[in-house]
Order: C-alpha cells, then structure tokens, then sequence
C-alpha cells in the first residue's frame, strides 16, 4: 500500500525560526497495545483525587486510532482542540499518557481524558511531527535548525527536541539519527525510535527508499530542461566537497534534475538523487553555472530568499517493521515560486 501524507494540514508546536509547510500525521502505522495497569487511570500517590469532572473514561468497543477515535467521543471539541489535548498528555490509554495521533486502540482498553493536567513538553521549535509510530519518526524541518549537534552543548537541533519529546512517555526512550538535513535545508527527513531500527534503515538505504526528490531555487535560467549530473567528489581540508577531474578519485555522486519553472533571474527544478553524497546538490548545481540561490559557499551571488533555496520535498520509503511503502510530501515553499515565476506576457 502506498500512502501519500497530506501536507495540507498542521499539528505544529511552538513558533519557526523560518517559514516552512505544515503538515499532519495520518492514519495506516502500527502501535502495540498496552496492558492494563494495577491503579486507575489518573491516580497517583499522595495526590488528591480528582472528580469525575476533571476525568472521563470511555471503554474502546472496536479497533480504531486514536485521535479519529477522540473526535467520534469528543464532541463538544473541534479537532484542532482534541489534537491539543494530546500534545499536552491530557489522554491516557490503560493509565499511560499518549500522544501520538495515530496510536492503535484494541476493544476492552480504557481511553482517560484528564481536563486538568497541564502541558509537560517544552514548545518545538522548528519542526513539525509528520508521523510517529513504535519504530520511527518523520518530521519536517525549517531552514535554519540543525539537524543534529555541531559541538555545542546548548544548539537547538531536531534530535534534542525530539529526545525530550519521545521521553515524555519513558525516560530510557531515544530516537537515533538516520539521514540529516543540512541546518538551511528545509523539507522531510526520519529518525528511528531503536538503534536496531537505525542500523536496518541505514544498512538497505538504497533499497528502502523508493523516492528521495528536493526542490533546488537557483541562479540564472537553466535552458536544458532535465539533465543528469555525475562526478567524484572529494572534501578539501576546509570541509568544502568539489567534484574531482580525474574519473574514480573520490566517492560517486549522481543527481538528475527537471525543470520546474524559470525567469531570467531563477530557475526551480526537481532533483532527485540517486546516491547521497555530502553536499552533493550543493556541488552539481555549481559545476552546471547555476548554483543554489542563498549558497555562497558554492558560488552563489544572490541573497534573495534569506535562506539556502534548497528543500527536501518527498520522501518515499519501505517501513523497516510493516514492509508498507509510506511516502511524505511536502509543498514547495511558497518564495520559491515566487522568484521562479516567469515575466507576465502582454
């Protein structure tokens, strides 16, 4: 089954260091069921109980997910306010605390909607949960939050946000990196919930992801309207990637691209990646004369974005535990288009 996520709609948290698509998680991922714990939903030692205001419980009577679920039983709530509710914790399922959207009810557990309890998890920045199931994460990152720590102790990145995240519900939980986005790259990309899961995604990448397509805003008007880009590329000392000149000096780099739409000023194309090297767009939009607009690094003059024109738009990928074909999507910003747009005809 391959199931393409709407993008359309948003469950963000917390405010974006830059613009960025919003997008929901949905319907089709696996959860365990939990067991019944010995105590009431809700109950905690040396606390007060709380009345029957504060706390409702409802019997689960088929299998369904749980947010659709919530919507059917909560009705004088919009869903904007249901999915609120479980991003503050305030759902419990067999008395442990659930946030995921898309967790699996099974008949005879007990769904516990605590009107009381306050907001846990810190505000994400940056980000926004796409989906979440018992093995992986997907998120979409805005340009301009790391992926994953340079150095420093404090750096806001995507994996220390998410730690504190999955650690709301078990403090030994942890996700673990499978991919990374460079910090001015804004789109798609996944983590796993396991090291085991880590390693098989990493160890069949090339047979995992069926599709792994960017948008690239670059310089100039690319007259060739789909091409294929291949070279070696090398790493100078300074950390900068470049194709080498001689045939099998370095590591194999092949990009293809189409065009989307072009000015005389910018062109926006499709690119798609058919090995994953370090910078590797970054490098071929440059050695074709068109770099990457906002990318001074690799040769770019202009600056009109505010931001590297790069975004990681689908991502299309085997689940590593159901075998099912799950395929992300997210718009092309919205600048991009705009400095593509070609001239008005009179």
């Amino acid at each position: 089954m391959n199931t393409r996520r709407n993008p359309k709609e948003g469950s963000k948290r917390g405010v974006k260091p830059a613009a960025a698509s919003k997008a929901q998680p949905k319907s089709g991922t696996r959860n365990q069921g939990n067991k019944t714990p010995n105590h009431k939903p809700g109950a905690r030692s040396g606390a007060p109980a709380k009345t029957t205001a504060q706390l409702k419980s409802y019997t689960v009577s088929e299998p369904a997910e749980l947010l659709p679920y919530l919507l059917k039983t909560i009705t004088n709530k919009g869903r904007n306010a249901v999915k609120s509710m479980l991003s503050r914790g305030q759902i419990s399922v067999n008395g442990k605390p659930v946030t995921q959207h898309n967790h699996q009810l099974h008949p005879g557990q007990t769904v516990t909607i605590d009107q009381e309890k306050h907001a846990e998890a810190k505000e994400m920045l940056g980000l926004t949960i796409v989906h979440e199931d018992d093995d992986i994460i997907v998120i979409q990152k805005d340009a301009g939050l790391l992926s994953i720590a340079t150095g420093e102790d404090n750096e806001l990145t995507a994996y220390r946000q998410l730690m504190e995240h999955v650690r709301l519900t078990n403090p030994k939980n942890r996700v673990f990196v499978v991919h990374r986005l460079d910090r001015d790259t804004s789109g798609v990309m996944m983590f796993a919930k396991s090291e085991p899961i880590q390693q098989a995604l990493q160890n069949s990448w090339k047979e995992t992801v069926k599709e792994r397509s960017y948008v690239a805003l670059v310089e100039g008007a690319v007259k060739k309207p789909e091409g294929t880009i291949s070279s070696w590329l090398k790493e100078t000392s300074t950390l900068k990637m470049y194709s080498s000149p001689h045939e099998g000096d370095g590591l194999h780099a092949v990009t293809r691209y189409k065009l989307i739409q072009a000015n005389r000023h910018f062109s926006l194309l499709e690119v798609h990646l058919e090995t994953g090297r370090k910078n590797q767009i970054r490098v071929h939009m440059s050695d074709i004369g068109h770099p990457i607009a906002g990318d001074k690094k690799y040769g770019a003059e202009t600056k009109a974005v505010g931001r590297l024109g790069l975004h990681a738009r689908v991502l299309s990928f085997v689940h590593p535990t159901t075998g099912e074909v799950l395929t992300f999507e997210s718009p092309i910003p919205k600048t991009f288009l705009k400095y593509t747009a070609p001239a008005p005809t009179n």
